[in-house]
């Protein structure tokens, strides 16, 4: 047998990666039971629509500061060794939510999520990239994606349910056991891989640092694929973060749900984007990512766009709807952007590459959420859903007319660990 014949019946999905996923998915169960009702939280500790806005504003600052810095690291220490670290201050997360008893408490839990965020979120992307051939890396992307959204099924609903039966701090409780199980994995898969590293290992350093840096600024500014992916996440960033905000809050309040139906929704976001990263994965790697792309913001648009015309007194299944359709945007977009991404810079950069989108935040967004509760306020709640649909709409023109794949990399053997 050929070892081109070996190479094509070798699975995509190693034990290594397996057990990677495994980690990942028990981490962010915890993080999904509590994060798409956060606002909610907040509402329940005190905070009005201002407030709101003006937390989801701060809590964007230290992850602006330390998302680069975070991708570096990954790219000098390794993949696992950051996921380890971040895992451990992962745990530190839960303590001020479950100890709040006003809502400013939780930006410092925010903090140490930012923290968490920066080491955790471009390894996992980076680490995927690094054990997939060019090839196939959209697919890999779609499959490891697929096991991630399980998360975003399970998560809401379950985060729903304990909140209605036994309240919020119960169920950080729940989400904390989960995060510490995930982090004791992380830490000895990381063991494992310092023992068998072979070489010098790599030092942080301020040369290492500035030359990573200086080298990324340079792919930014140079007017290419990955200069276009910036401007068109920037954009994304400042009006999904404008209306996304304040989501949990406009199901409730608007469309009249509850929060275990707000959790149900969550879920319904979750399978339909589960549903497609497969096969999504696939045709990002025969027709190339924008396709993906544009595809995806033509659903966005419509989803966003929909959930904010329907009047008030509709049916939760109408609103349903509108989460399937998002579900099958984001579905086809994740993979698509990942390999995008990784195919535009450099493999010794992709840790920083991936820092600076992997939590959907920039400079320019950061006064985002401020905006929507001011539009919220004092225009309607429809209003900032609006602009966020009719500005996805219009960001498919550079995404179709820029986001071509430049041919410098040729298909190689991904890393076997």
């Amino acid at each position: 047998m050929s070892q081109e014949t070996i190479k094509k019946k070798a699975p995509m999905l190693t034990p290594l990666l397996l057990l990677f996923m495994a980690a990942m998915v028990l981490a962010n169960t915890g993080g999904n039971m509590y994060g798409p009702l956060e606002a909610l939280y907040l509402k329940d500790l005190g905070a009005g629509i201002g407030q709101i806005g003006l937390f989801y504003t701060l809590s964007q600052i230290i992850p602006l500061l330390l998302q680069i810095l975070g991708g570096w690291i990954s790219d000098t220490l390794g993949r696992l060794k950051a996921i380890a670290i971040g895992s451990v201050i992962g745990i530190f997360v839960y303590i001020p939510l479950l100890l709040a008893n006003r809502w400013e408490w939780v930006l410092a839990s925010s903090v140490l999520g930012a923290m968490t965020r920066a080491l955790v979120g471009p390894s996992f992307d980076a680490f995927i990239a690094d054990h997939s051939a060019p090839e196939n890396r959209a697919r890999l992307f779609g499959i490891t994606q697929t096991l991630f959204s399980i998360v975003s099924v399970v998560g809401p609903l379950l985060g729903g349910y304990l909140v209605e039966k036994h309240g919020f701090k119960y169920m950080l409780a729940i989400a904390a056991i989960l995060y510490i199980f995930a982090t004791v994995i992380r830490v000895l898969m990381a063991r494992e891989a310092s023992r068998t590293q072979t070489g010098e290992k790599p030092a942080l350093s301020i040369t290492s640092l500035k030359k990573n840096m200086g080298a990324m600024f340079g792919l930014i500014l140079a007017g290419g694929l990955f200069t276009w992916i910036m401007i068109t996440d920037g954009v994304r960033d400042i009006f999904f973060n404008m209306s996304f905000s304040f989501l949990s809050i406009y199901m409730q309040d608007v469309a009249s749900l509850t929060i275990s139906q707000i959790g149900i929704m969550n879920s319904i976001f979750g399978v339909a984007s589960m549903a497609v990263m497969i096969p999504a994965g696939w045709l990002a790697d025969k027709t190339g990512e924008r396709v993906n792309i544009a595809i995806a913001f033509v659903f966005m648009a419509v989803a966003i766009g929909m959930m904010a015309l329907l009047p008030p007194s509709s049916p939760a299944w109408m609103y349903g709807l509108g989460w399937v359709l998002a579900g099958i945007g984001s579905g086809l977009a994740a993979p698509a952007y990942q390999s995008l991404i990784s195919k535009s810079v450099p493999a010794h950069l992709r840790g920083v590459a991936f820092g600076l989108f992997s939590t959907s935040l920039g400079l320019v967004s950061l006064p985002a959420p401020l905006i929507g509760s001011y539009l919220w306020e004092h225009f309607s709640p429809q209003t900032p859903f609006m602009i966020t649909a009719i500005v996805s709409m219009l960001s498919i023109i550079p995404v179709w007319l820029f986001f071509k794949v430049p041919p410098t990399e040729k298909p190689s053997e991904p890393l076997a660990s």
